[in-house]
């Protein structure tokens, strides 16, 4: 029999295919190469053993929202890391800070290196201050490695000036992308957003692509100090009052006796950095929600579904404040498979709608009889009206559900945006969106939140908060891992740091990974239903074609080829959707009785309020320092 072969009385079949596993799960592997460069640390600074020994050997993604929920669904991926750990040459050395030196423009102190040298427990004061344009770095650097370093690789460089005699003061700069709707340039205006790091851009990012594929990303303490991280300030262990230490990496020169932090905790700084922010965060990171989105089948077209709630006197939020092209564009390039286009329609912002909108600030449920929290109104309010947005059935695979509220000055906002889910198990629903006069003064408008929240529909994490395999926590940028909002330093739309509107060349890899994942797992899932239908003998020629691509998916996947491992996995499973009619199995029909019963068993389920991930403009969070 092709489909399965006997074993042992009693025994579960066997079954034939080498790739393809009816019922089973993804079985991909990658050993995932991860260059560590140290550029002006030398050996007895940063100890490679000790380096190390604080990384993980393997990694396997989880659905970070399935875990508020006690469930811990794994993607069916294991990466295994191959290190490749070395240190700059002092002729490498030698041309690299010249080149920094030749970047380096004259610059004021900013606002945060003058509040460091205000602190009473500063080892040193800075003197002068430099900007360098941080994308110009990451391209000299992914162009010219040390010997050895192949950048097209997972690529870290650790930078330390400091020490020295061709030193600078300095911080490094990414302007010149305003937010596409207000004009409002962040780089540019705000010290909040000179930085320490940077990397992940993609070959063809519009305003400083590199031309060529390249996976790099730098560091560098001797840069600042600097806001987005915290590290100016060396007084108060505690930033917010909690009780908790929250740690942060200083400035190169505060690794001393009597500094912010002993010479020997160096080392294992920098290894937190590389495990807790480039690995798990940026390299080889966990999705926020299914990448399989809530449909019967896989989704070749996706409509992104606008929809206004115009509450904003005088201002129409919906023609001003959103770039319809631009939407579609940026999301595209994360799912270049899919069609995606976009409509909106502006909606009445009638009493109801005002009420359900005012008690999410309130904590006022205007569904009070249905177990949910506050939080939750929107998401109640717009799926009991879910029907009078539906524009494009039949014509698009995937609505994805996005709400705009404009409100009036003064009315507030609970947060520039937010992906919500179902309140049930961490399956993602609807997306929000805010707008108000005090929005726009903060320099956003819509557009660059519907990206990110869409971002966060379909999969992708924030670069500042993601999940430890080896340990099993999911963290955020409090407390111990306040240092990962690190992460957000790097050219990715999925940041706070408001400096580009595009997907990483990281966020483009996990991805990929991700969606290969899904797509063998849904040609599994079908192919136990064709095996099980009466016509299964029929089927026997394309399960044999699945298994080949899928063997094909799989062997792209661990040559680093994820597009390739996306595109053979999707092949893989329309053999199977073939297969499937040719048995007479209906896999649209399996889907939703699979759903039907998804459903049931969530509605016997207690209603949860674990939302962590709200995209906040409150006045302690990083974005809304000046």
């Amino acid at each position: 029999m092709v489909g399965a072969s006997a074993g042992a009385a009693g025994a579960a079949p066997r079954s034939s295919y080498t790739y393809l596993h009816p019922g089973g799960q993804p079985r991909l592997t990658e050993r995932v190469p991860v260059n560590v460069v140290f550029l002006g640390y030398e050996p007895n600074q940063v100890g490679k053993s000790a380096y190390l020994s604080g990384l993980p050997k393997r990694y396997e993604p989880v659905v970070r929202s399935r875990l508020a929920y006690g469930t811990t669904e794994k993607l069916g991926i294991t990466y295994t890391y191959d290190y490749r750990v070395s240190y700059s040459s002092r002729s490498y050395e030698d041309t690299f800070f010249r080149q920094l030196g030749k970047l380096a423009k004259p610059a004021p102190l900013t606002a945060y290196q003058t509040a460091y040298n205000e602190q009473a427990k500063n080892v040193k004061d800075i003197t002068d201050n430099h900007t360098i344009d941080a994308p110009s770095v990451e391209k000299w650097l992914a162009y010219h490695p040390p010997a050895g370093v192949d950048t097209r690789r997972n690529t870290i460089f650790f930078i330390n000036w400091y020490g020295r005699a061709d030193f600078k003061f300095h911080v490094y700069t990414k302007i010149g992308e305003p937010d596409p709707d207000t004009g409002y340039d962040f780089g540019q205006n705000r010290d909040s957003r000179k930085i320490i790091a940077w990397g992940g851009t993609t070959a063809d990012d519009e305003e400083t692509g590199l031309g060529r594929t390249r996976r790099v990303w730098f560091h560098d303490l001797s840069a600042g100090p600097e806001s987005w991280t915290s590290n100016y300030d060396v007084d108060n262990p505690d930033l917010d009052g909690d009780g908790v230490v929250d740690y942060r990496m200083p400035p190169t020169w505060e690794y001393t006796a009597g500094g912010f932090r002993a010479p020997g905790a160096l080392t294992g700084d920098l290894s937190k950095i590389t495990r807790y922010v480039a690995l798990n965060l940026l390299m080889t990171s966990s999705p926020l929600y299914p990448v399989e989105l809530p449909t019967p089948e896989p989704p070749k077209s996706i409509n992104i579904d606008s929809n206004t709630y115009e509450g904003w006197p005088g201002v129409d939020a919906s023609a001003q404040y959103i770039k319809p092209k631009l939407v579609v564009e940026e999301l595209s390039e994360l799912r270049w498979r899919n069609r995606l286009d976009f409509d909106n329609q502006d909606l009445p912002y009638d009493a109801r709608a005002q009420e359900c909108y005012l008690g999410v600030l309130t904590d006022e449920s205007c569904y009070p009889d249905s177990g949910y929290p506050a939080f939750a109104n929107l998401y109640l309010y717009n799926w009991e009206n879910l029907a009078r947005t539906k524009d494009d059935a039949g014509r698009v695979d995937y609505e994805v559900p996005v709400f705009n509220y404009a409100v009036a000055e003064g009315v507030g906002v609970p947060a520039l945006g937010f992906a919500d889910d179902n309140y049930v198990d961490g399956t993602q629903t609807g997306v929000f969106t805010f707008i108000s006069p005090e929005v726009v003064a903060s320099g956003y408008g819509l557009s660059t939140t519907q990206i990110h929240e869409v971002g966060h529909h379909l999969g992708m994490s924030h670069p500042h908060d993601g999940y430890d395999s080896e340990t099993g926590v999911d963290y955020g940028p409090e407390g111990s891992f306040l240092f990962a909002n690190a992460g957000d330093e790097s050219n990715t739309m999925m940041s706070y740091i408001d400096l580009n509107w595009d997907f990483s060349q990281f966020d483009r890899d996990n991805s990929d990974r991700f969606l290969t994942a899904a797509y063998h797992e849904a040609a599994n899932r079908l192919a136990a239903d064709v095996q099980s239908a009466a016509g299964a003998a029929k089927a026997r020629a394309q399960l044999r074609a699945a298994d080949v691509l899928l063997g094909l998916s799989t062997k792209a996947f661990a040559r680093h080829e994820y597009r390739a491992a996306y595109a053979f996995a999707e092949g893989a499973y329309y053999q199977v959707v073939g297969a499937a009619k040719r048995a007479g199995a209906n896999p649209a029909a399996a889907a939703r009785a699979m759903a039907a019963e998804a459903d049931a068993a969530r509605r016997t389920t207690e209603v949860h309020d674990p939302h962590e991930f709200i995209d906040t403009l409150a006045p302690d969070s990083p974005r809304s320092q000046p």
